[in-house]
């Protein structure tokens, strides 16, 4: 399998994290043209699954060092599996609630904050279960993030201000979001060996076993998560199954390339935690909400219409989530 060998490289892959984390949502805005975005949800899901199976495959099976895929997931135990489904079902719950977050309040407000908040308390809470790094640095570059999530808030209050009261609830939900979405890394990674990929310890799993089984675990949950949701939303009026296999392909195809996106994402996060450390892994990739806000500002014009003192916040966010990357980058080395 394929194997990171140094921490440069273990970088550009958690850039690589935060860029698909960051970009995903941008499926999500497609589709709501047409789409709800609970039905969106199932197509999303169904992508991850089916390119996690690809990644394991291709970059999980070829190559001489560690263990092939399938000779990996065989002899993976039924505690580490469990922890990996655990982690992947809490990752559902918390991702349905930021996907409900952005469908409401929109890429630039949701992501920023639902996903840094997840940042901090993700990055203590792995720093804690596996500590690797310089730990002042690395919380220095959290406690920037800190201010850009603050930032975001203050900005993304007073544009609610101007524009709808009601999208306050999708405020609230990314909140919900972030603080669930901070423990499911957690569990994943305590299931691999994160100090040899190359000859894993028996009953640990690797990268690309990890995703196959997190993929699953976010699958078989969202038939209860995503059912309920469908049937008791956050806005709108009920969805059924029926509605669902009345999308066309092409809607059906956007929801997976999101899936795949953010699977594509994931697999390169947990295959650069070897080298960069569950931490310092983690909380890279969290960098995505500066991405997603890019998106939406830029890209989605979701802040169109705005005053001057809310693209001052905007700006002042951006640059401090670039110096919190910095500072995080530089505690792993």
């Amino acid at each position: 399998m394929f194997i990171v060998s140094n921490y440069l490289l273990a970088v550009v892959f958690c850039f690589i994290t935060m860029l698909c984390w960051g970009s995903w949502g941008n499926t999500q805005k497609m589709a709501a043209k047409s789409w709800r975005y609970e039905l969106f949800y199932w197509d999303y899901v169904i992508g991850m699954v089916l390119f996690a199976l690809l990644i394991a495959f291709t970059m999980g099976s070829f190559g001489t060092e560690g263990r092939p895929f399938l000779e990996d997931i065989v002899q993976v135990s039924a505690k580490n599996i469990g922890s990996i489904i655990l982690g992947g079902i809490i990752f559902n719950a918390s991702n349905i609630l930021l996907s409900a977050s952005t469908s409401i309040a929109g890429m630039a407000v949701a992501f920023p904050l639902g996903v840094g908040i997840s940042l901090v308390l993700g990055t203590i809470v792995n720093y804690i279960g596996a500590p690797k790094g310089d730990p002042m640095t690395l919380f220095i570059g959290v406690a920037l993030i800190v201010v850009a999530i603050v930032c975001n808030g203050i900005a993304s209050g007073k544009l609610q201000k101007e524009k709808k009261a009601g999208a306050n609830k999708g405020i609230i939900l990314a909140v919900v979001a972030g603080t669930l979405m901070a423990f499911f890394y957690r569990f994943v990674a305590a299931a691999m060996d994160l100090d040899n990929f190359a000859a894993p310890a028996a009953g640990k799993a690797t990268p690309y076993t990890a995703i196959v089984i997190f993929s699953l675990g976010v699958l078989l949950s969202n038939f209860i998560f995503n059912t309920f949701v469908m049937k008791k939303p956050f806005v709108g009026e009920p969805v059924s199954y029926s509605e669902y296999f009345k999308g066309n392909t092409k809607t059906h195809l956007v929801g997976m390339l999101g899936g795949a996106i953010w699977c594509l994402g994931t697999a390169f996060s947990y295959i650069a935690s070897g080298k960069a450390g569950a931490a310092v892994s983690y909380a890279l990739g969290q960098g995505a909400p500066m991405i997603a806000a890019l998106w939406g500002v830029f890209i989605w014009k979701e802040f169109k219409g705005a005053n001057k003192s809310v693209y001052s916040l905007l700006g002042v966010m951006f640059l401090f989530f670039v110096s919190g990357l910095a500072f995080i980058i530089v505690s792993g080395n």
